[in-house]
């Protein structure tokens, strides 16, 4: 693969994986995102603790795809995970594993009932529109 190409999906995987985080952060709040953001959440679970079964917990398919480009880059000394390489390439710090995945974890269990909920209330409250239109 061409080194141009390489640069360009690392660059790429950066603005990709970053906005994904924060579609799942945040997605819930508005309306319209609502569903896809659920759906979202659902495949981050599953790639964490369901793949995460054969690749170890928290496994992440997009970090994994990340890495392998900025291995063929020959960029080593990678931390663990995105959000560590996402910190430490904003502001030069690199928090530690352990700090990273109990935040990572409270946000996403957090993010994860405010999707459901807001996706259950608005079934709800749809339904009780839909029934109260149809009746006579």
């Amino acid at each position: 693969m061409p080194l141009w190409l390489l640069q360009l999906l690392n660059i790429a995987f950066f603005v990709f994986h970053t906005a994904l985080i924060l579609f799942n952060v945040f997605g819930w709040i508005p309306r319209r995102t609502r569903r896809w953001n659920l759906v979202c959440l659902l495949l981050t679970a599953a790639s964490w603790f369901v793949m995460g079964i054969w690749k170890g917990a928290g496994y992440c398919i997009c970090t994994d795809w990340h890495w392998q480009i900025r291995r063929a880059l020959s960029i080593s000394g990678d931390p663990d995970n995105y959000i560590q390489l996402l910190v430490r390439t904003l502001t030069g710090w690199t928090p530690g594993e352990s700090l990273v995945r109990f935040w990572a974890g409270a946000v996403f269990g957090f993010s994860l009932i405010a999707s459901l909920t807001v996706n259950i209330l608005g079934l709800r409250s749809a339904r009780r529109r839909s029934v109260m239109i149809s009746e006579p």
